[in-house]
């Protein structure tokens, strides 16, 4: 079984996955169908690991909006068809790096 340490270095890996097409730009988000799913496949990641992390351990750490990527993540998997681009991108380029920090801190407080 992962713990907790594992489950957010998928969270950070995932987030570097993401950063590697959004410095490419937003232009290249809308005509790439590739690094569109490629981001919403990812966010879908974080979206899991987060929610395979015990209820205590996000209870621990509020300042993380756990509820909000674990149904962001529930949104991308059900109703992929209406996925909302502009929200994928939002999230990419604007939750995504305070999540990274706040991990960051997290893993760095447990070591």
């Amino acid at each position: 079984m992962r713990d907790e340490r594992s489950r957010l270095l998928d969270i950070l890996e995932a987030i570097e996955n993401v950063e590697k097409y959004f410095v490419l730009g937003k232009e290249a988000f809308e005509e790439s169908e590739l690094i569109r799913v490629w981001m919403a496949h990812q966010i879908q990641i974080i979206g899991e690991a987060s929610a395979n992390l015990s209820a205590e351990f996000r209870h621990q750490h509020p300042q993380i909006p756990w509820a909000r990527i674990i149904g962001m993540r529930n949104i991308l998997v059900h109703q992929y068809l209406g996925t909302d681009w502009q929200e994928v991108w939002d999230t990419a380029v604007t939750d995504l790096p305070k999540l990274k920090t706040e991990a960051q801190r997290i893993l760095r407080q447990t070591s």
